[in-house]
């Protein structure tokens, strides 16, 4: 029988303590939440704070007020959780801002099925807030979102397991003090929320080392004859695009563990514009741009243009037009329009206008330089010209397109 590591709550863990050691920080210095030295630089002045960072004064008022039961090691009650992801006013006064825009019963499902023993599966098209609502989950959760693999073709299987540090390993031999945890071994350690981003993106071999890890809730270490099991809390949220179906599928095995949640394309072309402008904004803080308001209208025409593309139909169902081979998701938008406050802070007067940004849904439309650039050129002919209003932005866009 292998030997088995039961982590306490007393005194580091030993992976914490092989972590701590490996990474050869200082004992002087405290080590930062992924085992490297602090960064001294204020999370105020990061260009992309992480969630726990970025709304602390929110997950902390939640906190203080959040008298509902919560599972082993949550910061927050399941109830918290959705009221912080769905946004609304507490008791004192204080604000949540929406962190997503979308059915309220996703959010819903979504947290409780990290109250349970299975793990998360966010599906969806590209632009869906895939990777921006798992972030904020394990925040909530767990106080920290940074326990993420990234999937990518190359992802080893270290990434998801463990690795060496193979200098100690070759002085001294297989041991506690040369093994290096992944991010998901940590989380089993620590009882977090670890995330597996672009999961179809990963080698399916390497895919189906979640298996153990997700059905018997341990990770053997077969070097050392032990291995460690996850602690109450522990869970897992892994990411898809719809559109990798045949990449690397899962197989049939490793989906049984997981709950899968499908995120939808927003509604409404309302609820479209409100998730651009909510981040557009969010963003422009960061980078010291014009306010959003001022450019709203142009929010709207981008988004209207996004759909219509997308659906395949205008927005009064009495036109048929034709598809690019694009998303043309939200995510896109928000960096078109994102584009657009930088051209009019930069080179403009400060208002987001038709020009700022009929270049960038040019290179969003046109992604196959052929058959795009008809799609477009009909689209601006048969639809653009003749709707009320638009006229400038049909000359910004003619202007880019010739």
């Amino acid at each position: 029988m292998p030997a088995t590591v039961e982590p306490t709550s007393v005194g580091p863990t030993p992976v914490e303590a092989a972590s701590v050691e490996a990474a050869s920080v200082d004992a002087s210095v405290e080590p930062g939440r992924d085992g490297s030295a602090p960064s001294d630089v204020p999370a105020a002045q990061t260009l992309r704070p992480h969630a726990e960072d970025a709304f602390a004064a929110e997950l902390a008022a939640l906190a203080a007020q959040d008298d509902r039961p919560r599972p082993a090691r949550w910061r927050l009650s399941p109830w918290a959780v959705a009221l912080y992801l769905l946004g609304g006013t507490l008791p004192d006064g204080t604000v949540i801002t929406p962190k997503y825009v979308g059915p309220r019963r996703i959010v819903e499902v979504a947290v409780t099925t990290l109250a349970t023993d299975r793990a998360l599966l966010l599906l969806g098209v590209p632009g869906t807030a895939k990777t921006w609502l798992s972030e904020h989950l394990a925040a909530a959760v767990s106080g920290d979102s940074t326990l993420l693999v990234q999937g990518t073709a190359g992802t080893p299987e270290e990434a998801i397991r463990y690795g060496w540090n193979y200098a100690r390993l070759l002085a001294r031999g297989p041991s506690r003090d040369a093994l290096v945890p992944s991010p998901v071994m940590r989380a089993m350690a620590e009882g977090r929320t670890a995330r597996v981003e672009e999961l179809t993106r990963i080698p399916a071999d390497v895919q189906d080392s979640l298996i153990t890890i997700l059905s018997e809730k341990t990770l053997p270490i077969p070097e050392l004859g032990e291995e460690v099991q996850a602690v109450r809390g522990f869970n897992l949220i892994a990411t898809a695009n719809d559109r990798d179906r045949g990449v690397n599928e899962l197989s049939s095995a490793l989906r049984r563990r997981f709950n899968t949640v499908v995120l939808p394309l927003p509604e409404t072309p309302e609820a479209e514009v409100e998730i651009v402008a909510r981040r557009v904004d969010q963003i422009g803080r960061s980078l010291d741009l014009p306010a959003v308001p001022e450019g709203v209208d142009e929010i709207r025409r981008v988004v209207t243009v996004f759909r219509e593309l997308r659906d395949g139909v205008t927005a009064d169902g009495r036109t048929k037009l034709k598809s690019p081979s694009g998303t043309l998701s939200t995510a896109e938008a928000i960096s078109v329009v994102t584009n657009g406050l930088a051209l009019a802070a930069h080179f403009g007067d400060g208002v987001l206008r038709a020009g700022d940004v009929a270049a960038g849904i040019l290179g969003a439309v046109v992604r196959d330089p052929a058959a795009d650039r008809v799609v477009w050129q009909e689209y601006l002919e048969t639809v653009v010209r003749e709707r009320d209003g638009w006229q400038d932005f049909y000359r910004a866009c003619r202007e880019v397109t010739e």
